[in-house]
């Protein structure tokens, strides 16, 4: 076992698990959608995720490093972008059923999302500088830290769904607490912009 692994792996449960923009978009999904409805997006986040980590390994950090202004670009876009999914949270009518317009992310919605999540630039940069060293092991250090971010994202986003799912029919019923719960959301969504402006 890479003497790294670990160390890494305790990093990418605690966070892949705490709340964070993906997290707390899929459990409203979850109430508002049902499980199913939000399939999609979840895949998006699955797959989104590790390929963010797997291009920032492969030297999208690099283009960054040499053109911040792009960085700085994609952080106000990621911001107000992550506002706006907020709104839309917060101010979430009732639970939604099959035949209602109103729609869950679609997996490439939920994808190309990551590339403006702050949060998981945040991680992926946090994780790669820490736990790869440079030179020939680099390499191999990067594809079992992309393998290990596939399985926690997996399972964080399941879990998450599905605490959303767990309180679906309590909240269905009681219109004023579902307000209540999208608003909590939609705050907390915003909120988890702060340490990104700190």
């Amino acid at each position: 076992m890479p003497s790294f692994l670990p160390a890494f792996v305790m990093f990418a449960l605690v966070a892949g698990f705490t709340p964070g923009p993906n997290n707390l978009m899929v459990a409203s999904s979850g109430v508002n959608f049902g499980y199913r409805r939000t399939l999609p997006h979840l895949a998006g986040i699955i797959i989104g995720f590790p390929v963010l980590m797997l291009g920032v390994g492969f030297g999208l950090g690099e283009v960054f490093q040499r053109y911040p202004l792009l960085h700085e670009v994609l952080k106000v876009a990621g911001s107000a972008y992550l506002v706006f999914l907020a709104w839309k949270i917060a101010f979430a009518g009732a639970v939604q059923d099959s035949t209602t317009r109103a729609t869950p992310l679609t997996f490439w919605q939920a994808a190309a999302f990551q590339l403006v999540n702050p949060k998981a630039w945040m991680m992926i940069i946090s994780a790669i500088t820490t736990y790869t060293t440079p030179g020939a092991n680099y390499w191999w250090q990067l594809l079992v830290m992309v393998g290990v971010a596939l399985l926690v994202t997996l399972a964080s986003s399941n879990t998450w769904c599905l605490f959303g799912v767990g309180l679906r029919d309590l909240l269905a019923t009681r219109p004023r607490l579902l307000r209540a719960f999208n608003a909590l959301m939609g705050i907390l969504l915003v909120g988890s912009l702060i340490p990104v402006w700190l």
